[in-house]
């Protein structure tokens, strides 16, 4: 059975409204809990640069909630007017930039974090790995996978 433009097109909104719904509660945690460790009696402990990156951290992960939502309330705003191969082409990108906010927002904060508990000798290797995940599992592996054909099996 091959699917009409907007059968794709409706299985395609809704797919990246799924994905939205996995994203977008991590990110939202994430952020809560940006938001609230300078509130924390001991975060006076915390070195300029320590508190520069958990800023940074705060800011990228914010810009992330905000792109993650993005797609719905642009698919609410254009809902009278369809149009939805444009909502699922923006959502896509809106998508991609708030988990690529969401990976530095999340480095940002690991980095914060193992620095603070363990010292610059431990953020540094724990922050490349967390990158280095984010960055193949994220974006390089779906990549690289797009660019080979697929293989078809037929039974």
């Amino acid at each position: 059975m091959v699917e009409t433009e907007k059968e794709k097109t409706d299985r395609q909104l809704i797919e990246l409204l799924n994905e939205l719904r996995v994203a977008l509660p991590g990110a939202q945690v994430l952020l809560a809990f940006l938001l609230t460790a300078p509130f924390q009696s001991h975060f006076t402990r915390a070195t300029h640069f320590q508190r520069e990156l958990l800023f940074a951290g705060v800011v990228l992960t914010g810009i992330s909630v905000l792109l993650l939502m993005a797609p719905s309330v642009y698919h609410r705003m254009r809902w009278t007017e369809g149009g939805k191969e444009d909502v699922v082409h923006v959502g896509h990108v809106l998508f991609l930039a708030g988990t690529a906010a969401l990976g530095l927002g999340m480095f940002c904060a690991v980095f914060v974090v193992a620095d603070y508990l363990f010292g610059l000798a431990a953020a540094i290797p724990v922050a490349v790995v967390l990158v280095l995940t984010v960055g193949v599992t994220w974006y390089a592996l779906p990549y690289e996978r797009g660019r080979k054909p697929r293989i078809r099996h037929t039974e």
